[in-house]
């Protein structure tokens, strides 16, 4: 990099017309002591800031960007589709080519709503089965993002013995109080739970990708559905982050366990902001107009964006898709897990398929109280080492990098590089 000027500037204006200057905290790169960038464009898998410092990018849009920045058959299928009007409020033929796909490549999905973003699915996932199972309390995990919705804030911790609070202001106990909040991986004490409280539902993330990526186990999954098969509780898999990115079935399909809904954004949208939720028919019929359940959206099902989503899927079904992306993925991570384990350092990463975290300060980590031992500071040194070096993680430690199908092997072998010299300063310091 040579200069961060233009994005210091840019973002000092966008801070006094937007709180913090960014439209979602993380963008902020609290706690990075690293004046966050600002972008100006993007193609395959660089960004590009307004400085025009160039960096590989390992966020791809928090993991939407499967295809790699600007892909030509995702773009131009977009700009036909924006000739012919953006935005319609108004059914159109798009909706349900996008809404086939989706049923075709997922076995539990026979049905879909389209909505704008993650935390409209799984609110409204959580919505339809609090309405379908005419019960009231919510199961979810510590550790587990599933949106800004009210009821998902949750303190860590929240348990059969305590009165949940939530994790923000301005939201009222009442709103919390029927969502409970346990431990991810925990099969016994879950179990227990679940065995003796009549619930709606349980979601989780099957692979969570919020406090890096550290996936369920089979055991707990497969007591999940269990237990809430005998009870007549819904099991909700939040798989926006890994649908279609963990495979062309997502988290489900690695695990051979099918929800009774799920609940679907980032690479379903090809770039564009959509995400869906589905599933079993006889529970989404159960949404108005059919049901009772309320739900709507003027932009839900947006002709481009559905445009787009309906490539990207399409694209991902080319032979071979998914075993080259993870050959590109391994070329970068194999190495440096083979050099943490060779040198005994105190860290690790945790991969699935395309998706990993270096995690610093640990071996493994397989829920939130683990997560939260972990060496944050030394992330955060370690981040804006490879920043300078033009190499863009997430900024956070408890975040997940993406790999491409527009990663290049020079870029992914240059961070290879730049990862295991960094590991090797780290042993001469710690």
């Amino acid at each position: 990099m040579t200069t961060t000027t233009a994005s210091q500037q840019a973002f000092e204006k966008l801070k006094e017309v937007v709180p913090g200057g960014v439209n979602s905290p993380v963008r902020s790169f609290k706690g990075l002591d690293q004046a966050p960038m600002v972008v100006d464009r993007g193609e395959g898998d660089t960004i590009v800031d307004v400085d025009g410092n160039a960096f590989t990018d390992y966020c791809m849009s928090w993991g939407a960007l499967i295809h790699g920045h600007a892909h030509p058959t995702i773009i131009d299928a977009a700009a036909k589709r924006m000739r012919k009007g953006t935005s319609f409020g108004i059914s159109t033929e798009i909706e349900e080519k996008l809404a086939s796909k989706v049923v075709e490549l997922i076995d539990s999905i026979e049905k879909v709503r389209f909505v704008s973003s993650g935390t409209e699915a799984t609110m409204s996932a959580v919505r339809l089965a609090r309405g379908f199972t005419q019960r009231q309390l919510v199961v979810k995990f510590n550790g587990n993002y599933h949106g800004h919705a009210d009821f998902f804030l949750v303190k860590a911790g929240s348990g059969v013995n305590q009165l949940s609070e939530s994790s923000s202001a301005g939201i009222p106990p009442d709103v919390v109080k029927h969502v409970v909040s346990l431990t991810y991986n925990d099969v016994e004490g879950v179990r227990d739970f679940l065995q003796k409280n009549q619930v709606a539902c349980v979601i989780l993330e099957p692979i969570a990708g919020n406090m890096g990526v550290v996936p369920a186990t089979e055991e707990f999954i497969r007591m999940l559905r269990e237990e809430t098969a005998k009870q007549g509780a819904l099991l909700i898999f939040d798989e926006v982050i890994s649908g279609f990115r963990a495979g062309i079935q997502g988290a489900q399909g690695k695990f051979g366990v099918r929800p009774d809904l799920t609940c679907l954004g980032k690479v379903v949208g090809g770039g564009f902001p959509v995400a869906a939720f589905g599933g079993r028919a006889d529970v989404m019929d159960y949404l108005a107009p059919n049901g009772p359940v309320y739900q709507a959206g003027t932009l839900s099902g947006n002709p481009l964006a559905m445009e787009a989503g309906y490539q990207a899927l399409c694209m991902i079904e080319q032979p071979g898709f998914y075993d080259e992306l993870e050959r590109k993925a391994d070329l970068l991570t194999k190495p440096i897990a083979h050099y943490i384990e060779e040198q005994g350092i105190d860290a690790s990463i945790q991969q699935i398929g395309s998706m990993f975290t270096l995690f610093f300060g640990r071996r493994s980590v397989s829920n939130y109280d683990e997560a939260m031992t972990l060496n944050v500071p030394r992330f955060a040194h370690f981040f804006r080492h490879l920043y300078a070096k033009g190499v863009y993680l997430p900024p956070s430690q408890f975040e997940a990098w993406f790999i491409s199908g527009a990663h290049t092997e020079e870029h992914l072998l240059k961070t290879r590089d730049l990862v295991i010299a960094y590991l090797q300063e780290y042993l001469l310091t710690n």
